[in-house]
């Protein structure tokens, strides 16, 4: 019997078809809206509900503000796209059987081939501002070997909480309880951005107050714009005026002062007294308020998103992104948690088959270690190795990110001694030299890189110090012609009969 990560047993059916594929209704709903004519009243109301299991209006508020404020999108997508510029690798346990390692690397292989991976990411993350996040896993079988064809986004509108314990996420069904998701069939992402369960995990609790205070503020700036710079229109209608006279003078009042003209009947008048006052700052306060706490509560500050020209310097700066650092290395463990549950388990479980201890799973890694500053190390590790210090070539390479050599390809090497002197030489007399012909430069360049021929004559002289005589070495020559290695010779003259042809062309032209 196959068993998920929370000890579920799995039915293979359930991996043909997907489980909302069942529940037509929820592809069928579309939003309320909740943030229409949103009050304090009624946010509060809609938060309590969430507490108490029914979250849909909670999801379907974050959705709207997401789409109706630009600030609380764009810093929101900073966080989310963050993660998804990361390099990662599947590896192995702390010390890994040949197995662990062979699992591992087709871990690997099988994830570097699925071209929206990069989406899985950021739909995961969507979790950071309302607490949680379900994709659905759409299986399909090539060859042998179960795969994810698709990873299915789902509306977190489309779930609800169990009334007993309010922790465990499931599908609307239109039952009191709820369908329980299937095993093996979702990649579900709980975002630890606060503390609390999960209707009360998502940041975007926090930020639809700031929300709320900010789109009041914005309406009443709209409002105050609308009537800024004209003059107090008064209307007076004699006594024993009628409603219908009273009703056409208030139209020619509220007409004129944008369409300069109007009309009034005979005995009415119309008074202009002085043009509206006041200032805008205090709508602009209260909106920079509201941005400020939201860039705060999603990248710990705010001098990375907008800076005020005062407060504002380059070590504040720094500082506020050593915070976002922070930030993006806690969401990547998170979510390295969530997939090694949700997507690694499974495709070593249903294509590799066996009891798997969670304890011995691969890991999912995202590669979050800087470079150190190159100038720093270089001057320092010299003078640390001359007091005497051992340090080991592994940990400079971790920390200047600079790859150890596989032992075939070349390596940089030091100039000491005379060959430094040659060197320096060399490059001064070319500083100084008048431009010389491209032929002769390829020419000397070829001759002193002619390294295959002393590779191919070290057999030759070996043979030539083993024979008495030259008749002796003449005949056994066409002993060693299988040991000689012609393909680096070949190679070079190759390279240097291109390059002579672009020397050529270039000085003909």
């Amino acid at each position: 019997m196959i068993v998920d990560i929370h000890g579920r047993p799995l039915e293979r059916e359930t991996l043909k078809e997907q489980q909302t594929s069942r529940l037509s209704q929820l592809h069928s709903e579309y939003a309320d809206h909740p943030s229409n004519g949103l009050t304090p009243p009624r946010l509060a109301q809609i938060l309590r509900a969430a507490e108490q299991g029914d979250i849909r209006a909670q999801c379907e508020l974050f959705q709207d503000m997401e789409e109706k404020d630009a600030h609380l999108l764009a810093e929101i997508g900073k966080r989310r796209r963050a993660l998804t510029t990361i390099e990662w690798q599947v590896a192995p346990p702390r010390n890994p059987t040949p197995t662990e390692k062979a699992e591992a690397e087709w871990l690997n292989e099988m994830l570097q081939d699925l071209g929206d991976f990069e989406d899985l990411l950021f739909d995961m993350l969507d979790a950071i501002g309302k607490g949680f996040s379900c994709i659905e896993l759409d299986w399909q079988l090539v060859g042998r070997e179960w795969m994810p064809a698709a990873f299915n986004y789902r509306e977190s509108s489309w779930f609800q909480l169990d009334p007993q314990t309010r922790t465990e996420l499931r599908l609307r069904d239109g039952t009191p309880e709820g369908e329980a998701l299937n095993p093996f069939g979702w990649i579900v992402h709980q975002h630890k951005a606060k503390s609390g369960y999960v209707a009360r995990g998502g940041l975007y609790r926090v930020l639809a107050w700031p929300y709320l205070f900010k789109n009041y503020a914005v309406r009443d700036l709209a409002e105050f714009l609308e009537v800024y710079g004209l003059p107090l229109r008064l209307g007076k209608y004699p006594p024993g005026a009628s409603a219908q006279e009273k009703a056409t003078l208030l139209r020619a009042v509220v007409s004129i002062g944008h369409n300069a003209a109007g009309i009034i009947p005979e005995g009415m008048a119309i008074d202009f007294k002085e043009a509206a006052k006041g200032t805008h700052e205090p709508f602009d306060w209260m909106v920079q308020w509201a941005e400020k706490s939201m860039s705060k509560a999603i990248l710990g500050g705010t001098l990375t998103s907008q800076a005020d020209g005062k407060s504002a310097t380059h070590a504040l700066g720094a500082v506020h992104n050593e915070v976002r650092h922070d930030l993006l290395r806690s969401d990547a463990k998170q979510v390295a948690t969530s997939l090694r549950q949700y997507l690694l388990y499974p495709l070593l479980v249903l294509n590799k088959g066996g009891e798997r201890d969670p304890r011995r799973l691969p890991r999912f890694q995202f590669d979050l270690v800087e470079a150190e500053d190159l100038g720093v190390y270089a001057e320092a590790l010299p003078k640390l190795v001359t007091a005497g210090m051992q340090i080991p070539a592994s940990w400079a390479h971790d920390k200047l990110r600079i790859p150890l050599p596989n032992g075939k390809e070349p390596i940089l090497g030091k100039l000491v001694g005379a060959e430094q002197g040659a060197a320096a030489a060399r490059v001064a007399a070319l500083k100084t030299q008048q431009p010389a012909d491209p032929l002769d430069d390829l020419a000397e360049q070829l001759a002193g890189d002619w390294q295959p021929v002393a590779a191919l004559a070290e057999p030759v002289q070996q043979l030539l110090a083993r024979c008495k005589t030259l008749e002796e070495f003449r005949d056994r020559l066409p002993e060693i012609i299988p040991q000689l290695d012609v393909d680096d010779l070949a190679e070079l003259i190759a390279q240097g009969m291109f390059a002579a042809n672009l020397a050529g062309r270039s000085g003909a032209a």
